[in-house]
């Protein structure tokens, strides 16, 4: 993964900056070996840790740039500009001629920063859909920024203070959402965002956001060549000059790249899944049979307790703060198969689903909102007082599952996508210290997510949930999650299925497209009706789940191991005792899958706070 990282707003010797620079540098560079580049003046510096195409930095009387990524220049004189000056100093000139619409021409997975000593100001910004991040810290005007925390912590004037609201909000969401962290005092830039940083003061700014054309209508089979069109220059420019594997689930999404990936490379993909010997867990008969249908050098693995033993404290240490999705674990052990293959690169499925309407939640929003559709006259005379009203309705299974659709299809959106969330459920009350509970607002969570549900131009409830998981599932979770979990095995990762010509091209799909009642992914299923196995098209969404819970109940070193960290974690005053007591000794037998989320999510938080 690499990153870059620097600050400006302190003096010091060039040498003593660049000394500092490298030193920040050092736990971005720490897994895959990535050469690192420093740039300093005598108020700032900035280090670049990353391997061939994706690194790019330049200095000049005292403006400093460095980009990390693949960046592409929308207009065709920058792009040959490009070709023959570098990324650097094409984007250093057209700031310095059109300033922050410089932006606006940029496209790509990337992140840069901007440092002028001369002005005293700065700019940060990150790809459209977050992939490759940037924290920052504005402290006494002084601006220290890097793709990790861990990069800033080593600041000399660095003040690694966990922030309380931090804390509750990752054992809501399972992770720290943006633009928060864990740290007090550091943010970290949103999906299409940039900070200016100018006289000790800043300011964050969208340069894009997505705009759906929810009523462009074009004929099937035109939408579908496009498409095609898209998938392959998307996955060819993911390839580049690399020899590449690619993630094979058995999905949609990692069947399409790894056919597509044949296609374009002239050989057969080299692809790469897990199983997990769990009943309901394993899902390699899928990824088979795509691995036969494209021809593909496939290549399994079956993960095991002991190897989920092994990986937690590693996992635990590779992100900068506590996460919790225990799929980063698979995620490792397939980029670690491709490591050893001699691969420098694997391509990731992600995003396929929160463009063009795949996940299971979907249907099941569509559906909670018909009730609400209906006139009110009928849900309150009618309806409700005829279901509430039967004696002992609660016994009759018809009776209680009207109830139960009745109950969740009256909660607004978005607080209905949280009604299974497992703190809402517990209660904070039950899980937190009283002492704990005192130094945050426990509304935090709610308020973000309808802060980010409204903040959308979109008419339909699936275009709302389009734009609302590009933050919550991609840019703070899945996309972190594999970045790091390659990052681990010293693998550069790509995603094809979210370039911005494959997100331009969603953004004009109408939504009954995306989801056709509750047919999810309708258009991008049809379109690839034919290229895909049908079995594959067919199949029930799964993915890389983790049998933890199951596994939990069964074997001694993870027993011993969970045990040990919820333990430990007891001493830190955040969870309450006699909680952990109940999760582990009740709700855990009530039901392992469930109630097993809680026990990995407080687990690997104590094994992120023994990492630092």
């Amino acid at each position: 993964m690499s990153g870059l990282c620097g600050w400006i707003g302190q003096d010091g010797s060039v040498t003593e900056n660049l000394q500092l620079a490298r030193r920040m540098a050092g736990p971005l560079a720490r897994f895959d070996g990535s050469v690192v580049e420093a740039v300093a003046g005598r108020n700032s510096g900035l280090a670049i840790a990353a391997s061939g195409d994706n690194k790019h930095i330049y200095q000049k009387n005292g403006f400093l740039l460095a980009l990390w990524g693949r960046a592409n220049f929308l207009e065709p004189r920058l792009s040959q500009f490009a070709r023959s000056e570098g990324v650097a100093k094409t984007l250093a000139d057209d700031w310095r001629e059109r300033g922050e619409k410089a932006l606006e021409n940029l496209t790509g997975a990337f992140s840069f920063c901007i440092l002028d000593e001369n002005t005293g100001e700065a700019i940060l910004a990150i790809d459209r859909m977050g992939i490759y991040p940037l924290v920052y810290r504005n402290d006494r005007g002084r601006l220290v920024f890097g793709s990790s925390a861990d990069a800033i912590n080593l600041h000399s004037q660095a003040k690694p203070d966990i922030a309380p609201q931090g804390l509750y909000n990752y054992l809501y969401f399972h992770m720290v959402p943006g633009p928060d962290t864990i740290y007090q005092g550091q943010k970290r830039l949103l999906p299409g965002e940039y900070l200016i940083y100018r006289k000790g003061n800043v300011e964050t700014r969208k340069y894009w956001e997505m705009r759906f054309q929810e009523n462009e209508k074009r004929p099937f089979q035109e939408l579908k060549q496009d498409f095609m069109e898209v998938l392959r220059s998307s996955v060819r420019e993911a390839v580049g000059d690399q020899q590449v594997g690619a993630f094979l689930s058995g999905g949609t999404d990692s069947s399409t790249i790894a056919g597509l990936l044949g296609e374009v490379s002239g050989q057969p993909a080299h692809t790469y899944s897990i199983g997990f010997d769990a009943s309901g867990y394993d899902e390699m008969e899928y990824a088979r049979i795509a691995a036969k249908h494209f021809s593909t050098r496939h290549h399994e693995y079956y993960v095991t307790p002991d190897d989920i033993v092994s990986a937690i404290p590693q996992v635990a240490a590779i992100f900068d703060q506590p996460f919790g999705n225990a799929s980063a674990i698979p995620a490792y052990y397939c980029a670690r198969m491709a490591k050893a293959d001699g691969l420098s690169r694997i391509l990731g499925g992600d995003g396929g689903d929160e463009l063009f309407g795949g996940n299971v939640r979907y249907a099941k929003q569509h559906l909670f909102s018909l009730y609400g559709q209906t006139p009110s006259v009928v849900r309150k005379g009618i309806i409700e007082p005829l279901v509430f009203g039967i004696p002992g309705g609660a016994a009759l299974p018809l009776v209680r599952k009207a109830r139960s659709y009745i109950e969740q299809a009256s909660i607004p959106m978005p607080a209905r996508t949280e009604t299974y969330n497992l703190l809402e459920r517990y209660g904070s009350k039950e899980v937190f210290t009283p002492e704990f509970l005192s130094t945050v607002n426990p509304g935090n969570p709610a308020n973000l997510l309808n802060e980010i549900y409204h903040d959308s131009n979109a008419a339909s409830l699936i275009n709302r949930m389009l734009a609302f998981d590009r933050k919550f599932t991609l840019a703070d979770n899945d996309l972190p999650k594999v970045a790091m979990a390659c990052e681990l095995a010293a693998m550069e990762v790509a995603f094809p299925l979210i370039s911005d010509e494959i997100v331009a091209f969603s953004l004009q799909l109408e939504p009954h497209l995306k989801l056709k009642g509750t047919k999810l992914r309708y258009f991008f299923k049809e379109a690839l009706r034919g290229f895909l196995p049908d079995d594959i098209i067919t199949k029930q969404k799964h993915g890389f789940g983790l049998p933890f819970g199951v596994w939990l109940q069964q074997h001694k070193p993870l027993q011993a191991l969970a045990s040990d960290s919820l333990s430990d974690l007891k001493s830190r005053r955040i969870v309450r005792s006699d909680f952990i007591d109940k999760l582990v000794g009740q709700h855990l037998n009530e039901h392992a899958g469930y109630h097993g989320t809680m026990v990995w999510v407080l687990m690997m938080l104590e094994q992120w706070y023994r990492q630092r």
